[in-house]
């Protein structure tokens, strides 16, 4: 089973930032592109950003282009999701996910998920 632990995230200001990580096993963090989704109550789970196993490509949804940016640390085997300007609608459980592949950037191949952790932003 593959673990990967989440952390970050929490309450937030609308207008602020907050960062949440996530860090996997090394077979998983050194070939696999890495991800962010998130869900909002009563809402299916959605993709917000992806990373491929190098760093070098990035992919985002239109929803936060501009705002949030996916970063990887090869020496602490972490992934990052910085989230700036903020809105309400943020609001969500953001769960990390490891892809079947290296890339990062075909939703329907991220198999391997993070418990989640919840991120509040107040208006």
């Amino acid at each position: 089973q593959v673990q990967l632990v989440e952390s970050g995230g929490g309450l937030g200001q609308a207008g602020g930032s907050l960062r949440v990580s996530c860090s996997a096993p090394t077979w998983i963090f050194d070939s696999r592109g890495m991800g962010w989704f998130r869900q909002a109550p009563g809402k299916e789970r959605e993709f917000v950003a992806g990373v491929s196993w190098s760093g070098g490509s990035s992919y985002y949804a239109d929803f936060v282009q501009g705002r949030f940016i996916i970063s990887r640390d090869k020496a602490k085997r972490t992934v990052y999701l910085q989230m700036n300007n903020l809105k309400s609608e943020d609001t969500a459980v953001y769960f990390c996910a490891a892809s079947m592949d290296s890339s990062g950037k075909v939703i329907t191949n991220f198999r391997y998920w993070g418990q989640g952790t919840q991120v509040t932003v107040s208006s």
